[in-house]
C-alpha cells in the first residue's frame, strides 16, 4: 500500500477478475505434471515446468493490478486492515508449517529414538545405538557423516542476522522520508538473503558429495533437508518480495505513513530470520 486518499471509498472492492481462474488452472497443471514426473511418464516435467511459468505469470499480473489500485488511491485505511490481518493469519500458517517439521524432529529424535533403543528392541536390533544420525535399526541406510555448525551454518546465522538489521534501517530510513538510504539498506538487505542461499547449496552440496548425507539418509537425512530446504525456499520467496518492494522504492512508491508492502516483506523476512535461529540451535547444534 501507499498511499491513502480523502477520497477513498468506505471499503474498496474490486470488480470482476480472470486472475482466481487463471491461477486455479495453473496450479492444476502443475499438480498433473507433478503427478505424471513421479511416475516417470515422459511428458511430466514439461507440463509441470508449463503450470509453474504459468503460476508466475499470474501472480504478477495479479499483484500489479493490486499495485495499480493502490497508487491510484483506491485503498482506505479500512483495507489496510484487510492486508495486516491476511499478512498476520498467513504468517501465523507458516508458523504451523515449520511446527510440525520440527515436531516431527523432536518425535524421532526424542521419543522413537530412545524407544528403540531401549531394553526390549535390544533383542530384535542388537547392534542399534540410540544416538542422533544413527543409520536405522537394521542398518538399512549408508554411512554417512552428520552436519556440524561450523562454519557454514554459523556464517549463514550471521548473514541473516545482519539482514534483519538492514531491513529495520531501511525501515527506519523510509519512514523519515530518506529514500535513497531506504533503497540502500533494502538492496543490502536482499544481497545478503542471495548471498545465504549460495552458501546454502555449496552446504548442500559438500553434503551429498563428501559427506555422504542425502535426502534419503534415514530420518536424520530426511528431517534435516527438509527444515533447512523449506526454510531455504521462504528465503527466497522473501528476497523476491523484497526485490518487488525495491524496485517499487525506486519507482517512487510509498509514503512516510503508508507502506504496507514494505512492512508485510518486513513481517515475513523476520519471521524468516527467527525460524533460522530455532533450527540453527535444534539441527546444527543439539
Amino acid at each position: 500500500m501507499s498511499s491513502h486518499n480523502a477520497s477513498a471509498p468506505y471499503y474498496f472492492v474490486p470488480g470482476p477478475s480472470k486472475w482466481p481462474l487463471f491461477a486455479g488452472m495453473s496450479l492444476l497443471t502443475t499438480m498433473i505434471g507433478a503427478s505424471a514426473w513421479v511416475n516417470d511418464v515422459s511428458w511430466g516435467p514439461i507440463v509441470n515446468y508449463i503450470g509453474l511459468a504459468c503460476i508466475i505469470a499470474v501472480l504478477y499480473f495479479w499483484f500489479g493490478d493490486a499495485i495499480k489500485e493502490s497508487e491510484a488511491g483506491q485503498y482506505g485505511q479500512r483495507v489496510d486492515h484487510s492486508y495486516r490481518w491476511s499478512m498476520g493469519w498467513f504468517i501465523f500458517s507458516e508458523v504451523m508449517f515449520f511446527g510440525a517439521f520440527f515436531g516431527a524432529l523432536f518425535y524421532a529424535r526424542s521419543i522413537t529414538m530412545p524407544w528403540l533403543g531401549d531394553l526390549d528392541h535390544k533383542f530384535i536390533w542388537p547392534d542399534f545405538a540410540a544416538h542422533w544420525g544413527n543409520v536405522g535399526p537394521a542398518g538399512t541406510v549408508q554411512e554417512f557423516t552428520t552436519m556440524g555448525p561450523f562454519p557454514i551454518p554459523t556464517i549463514n546465522t550471521a548473514l541473516l542476522l545482519t539482514s534483519g538489521l538492514t531491513l529495520t534501517i531501511s525501515h527506519h530510513a523510509l519512514r523519515a522520508g530518506h529514500r535513497a538510504q531506504t533503497a540502500f539498506w533494502l538492496f543490502a538487505t536482499v544481497a545478503l538473503g542471495a548471498i545465504f542461499m549460495g552458501f546454502q547449496a555449496y552446504e548442500y552440496h559438500h553434503a551429498y558429495t563428501e559427506l555422504n548425507l542425502k535426502l534419503t539418509s534415514g530420518i536424520y537425512g530426511s528431517t534435516f533437508f527438509m527444515l533447512t530446504g523449506f526454510h531455504g525456499f521462504h528465503v527466497t520467496m522473501g528476497a523476491i518480495m523484497l526485490s518487488v518492494v525495491l524496485f517499487r522504492v525506486l519507482k517512487g512508491h510509498f509514503t512516510p505513513d503508508h507502506h504496507f508492502a514494505f512492512e508485510g516483506a518486513a513481517w515475513y523476512w523476520h519471521f524468516v530470520d527467527v525460524v533460522w535461529l530455532g533450527l540453527y540451535v535444534v539441527v546444527y547444534w543439539l
